[in-house]
């Protein structure tokens, strides 16, 4: 049987943000505790998102967020949301504050620790429609989040898991690329290559979903057009919102499952010695989770080569490779930072990760260590 949902309410288009005041009457929030980072509110967007909101001008704020949520910053949060009695979240931001906020409306109406609920220690049936009511607003171009059945949080002892389940999708997703116009090139390619490698894992991803598989394609073929214009231009507007409905479809498409480039980021994502942009990690995974993942699905690789009008001889993984240097983005593991002795650790934590058993591949340690040896440099 497949199991095949879709998912919850997209408002999508320049201006939608204006609309946020009666969003979130419409959804009961009358106690919203916003939800960003210092970059978003030192770029203007939460004093320009609050011009729409008088709810929102009066409501508590938590900028803390950190690159990769954490558990001390979510309890944080948490202690906020309960101080000011809220009854709802609204994420501004990237993947970060949308994660983020989805893990305090868990904690603000669930008992017990946050490990509790991650899906690698059977938290997914411990998480019930109770679920605080999140409205997320991405302000970049890549994560998915916004309509993403999971949180990704590094936890105090270290470990990046994941949270998930239906009830942590945000109940409305406001879309506005409006606020992505002033997105720096680094970062506008670095969530553009995440939205791609969503778009690629999860049509991969061995789970019957045909829908999915349609939206994935699209995304796909839809960031690969825009993605370079974007980098190059960010007041592109056309760029910029082809982007982010590639980045939404991408997001559409997490229940499929993701792969073996997740599983390996979401580790690296979470270590102390070095911190690395996810967006980036998986940029330069993705060429060598490609190569080892072709012979299991020749014919999957075959429909993405006609997707993207891709001769049928075209290498994908050295495709990928070229692309990502022509964006300006890191070219290796090494060149981003990355300790050579911390791979045996985290080839055996990426076999326990989540995204590892919808790979479409059986990967093991000594198959994700020499992933990450050819990602080195």
């Amino acid at each position: 049987m497949a199991l095949i949902t879709y998912l919850t309410s997209v408002k999508f288009g320049f201006g939608e943000i204006a609309g946020i005041e009666a969003d979130l009457a419409g959804l009961g929030i009358t106690r919203p505790l916003i939800v960003t980072d210092k970059g978003i509110v030192g770029a203007g967007l939460i004093s320009g998102i609050c011009a729409h909101s008088p709810l929102l001008a009066a409501a508590p704020l938590f900028d803390a967020t950190p690159t990769n949520p954490t558990e001390g910053a979510t309890l944080a949060a948490l202690a906020i949301y309960r101080q000011h009695g809220c009854d709802g979240l609204v994420a501004i931001g990237g993947g970060s504050p949308i994660d983020l906020a989805k893990a305090v409306a868990l904690l603000a109406t669930h008992d017990g620790k946050l490990e509790t609920y991650a899906a690698i220690l059977g938290g997914i049936g411990r998480i019930t429609p109770a679920v605080a009511p999140v409205v997320a607003v991405p302000t970049t171009a890549g994560t998915g989040s916004e309509v993403g059945r999971a949180a990704l949080v590094t936890l105090d002892d270290g470990r990046k898991l994941g949270f998930i389940s239906p009830h942590l999708i945000p109940r409305l997703a406001i879309c506005d690329p409006e606020l992505t116009l002033g997105l720096p090139a680094w970062l506008t390619a670095a969530t553009g290559m995440d939205a791609i490698t969503h778009c690629i894992e999860t049509y991969l991803s061995p789970r019957e979903n045909p829908p999915a598989e349609a939206i994935a394609l699209d995304g796909l073929k839809r960031a690969v057009a825009f993605i370079a214009r974007a980098v190059k231009d960010g007041s592109d507007r056309e760029a910029r919102k082809e982007m982010m409905m590639a980045a939404l479809q991408g997001g559409l498409t997490f229940q499929k499952g993701l792969g073996a480039v997740h599983a390996l980021s979401h580790p690296l994502g979470g270590l102390k010695e070095v911190s690395l942009h996810h967006g980036t990690l998986n940029a330069v995974l993705l060429p060598a989770v490609l190569r080892f993942n072709e012979p299991e699905a020749k014919a999957k690789y075959a429909m993405i080569r006609a997707t993207l009008g891709l001769p049928a001889e075209t290498d994908l993984a050295a495709w990928i490779a070229d692309l990502v240097r022509h964006l300006g983005m890191p070219g290796s593991l090494s060149e981003m930072g990355l300790p050579h002795g911390v791979i045996p650790a985290i080839a055996e934590a990426a076999t326990k990760d989540h995204s590892s058993a919808t790979n479409p591949r059986a990967a093991s340690a000594a198959d994700y260590a020499a992933m990450l040896e050819a990602s080195f440099g």
